[in-house]
């Protein structure tokens, strides 16, 4: 399995930084993962501050697996045992196939912790504090208002399958975690997104082009996809936050 060669060669290139642990989670541990469309989500907790030389290495790192299939959709957040429980701070991440600097959230904290699996090291009970009661909601509301209701009123962004994909599928698991306090995979958001009122049709285009194999959209569809999405999106991102309020 491709996805096997690529975390063992990625964990091997790791292994001289000593990593206390190596924790995977979104698809990848929640049992949803599609090889060459699923990220590679990766947390990586090391023994040492991440100064310039680490930095380097770590690039280093990235750079030599580039060529490796499937490795554009490795993300690997690091960490180190005295930086993990702060959950504002931002920590050097490879993603998208640069380094720059991001937190690790409440969602990715809450996974971590109910279904994350364990690639090397101490599992995540032994580095990473739980979640405050509460914590997870308000990141869930505040992303819907403060992220998700901004970005439906750029019109330019849905014509990308990946804003498609992921405004409804994020939106379905909010939902989902205000209401029942779960954390749901993608394949189950689609299942309840028909439920939330959503276009039938986009939410049958995602399921396609996530578990068939499609053919390309025409351009007059991917215009009509982007305007049923926003048109729905909306409204129901302002419910959602006005329930929560």
């Amino acid at each position: 399995m491709l996805t096997d060669d690529l975390l063992d060669r990625f964990l091997t290139g790791l292994l001289p930084l000593t990593p206390v642990a190596v924790w995977a989670h979104g698809s990848l541990a929640g049992g949803d993962y599609q090889e060459g469309r699923s990220d590679l989500d990766l947390i990586a907790v090391l023994d040492h501050p991440v100064g310039a030389r680490t930095v380097w290495r770590l690039a280093l790192l990235h750079a030599r697996l580039r060529a490796e299939p499937l490795a554009r959709l490795l993300h690997c957040t690091y960490l180190t045992p005295d930086t993990a429980a702060d959950a504002e701070r931002r920590h050097l991440t490879w993603a998208h196939e640069e380094l720059f600097r991001r937190s690790v959230t409440p969602v990715t904290r809450t996974e971590l912790h109910r279904f994350g699996r364990v690639l090397h090291g101490a599992p995540p009970a032994e580095v990473l504090p739980p979640v405050p009661d509460g914590e997870l909601a308000a990141f869930v509301v505040r992303d819907q208002r403060d992220f998700w209701r901004r970005e439906v009123d750029r019109a330019t962004n849905w014509t990308q399958d990946v804003w498609v994909d992921l405004g409804l599928l994020t939106f379905a698991r909010a939902t989902v975690t205000l209401r029942e306090g779960r954390l749901i995979s993608k394949r189950e958001a689609l299942d309840v997104l028909p439920g939330l009122g959503a276009p039938g049709e986009v939410v049958a285009d995602i399921r396609r082009r996530r578990y068939g194999d499609p053919a390309p959209p025409t351009e007059e569809w991917t215009v009509r996809r982007g305007e049923l999405t926003r048109d729905y999106l909306g409204p129901a991102i302002d419910a959602l936050v006005a329930r929560e309020a």
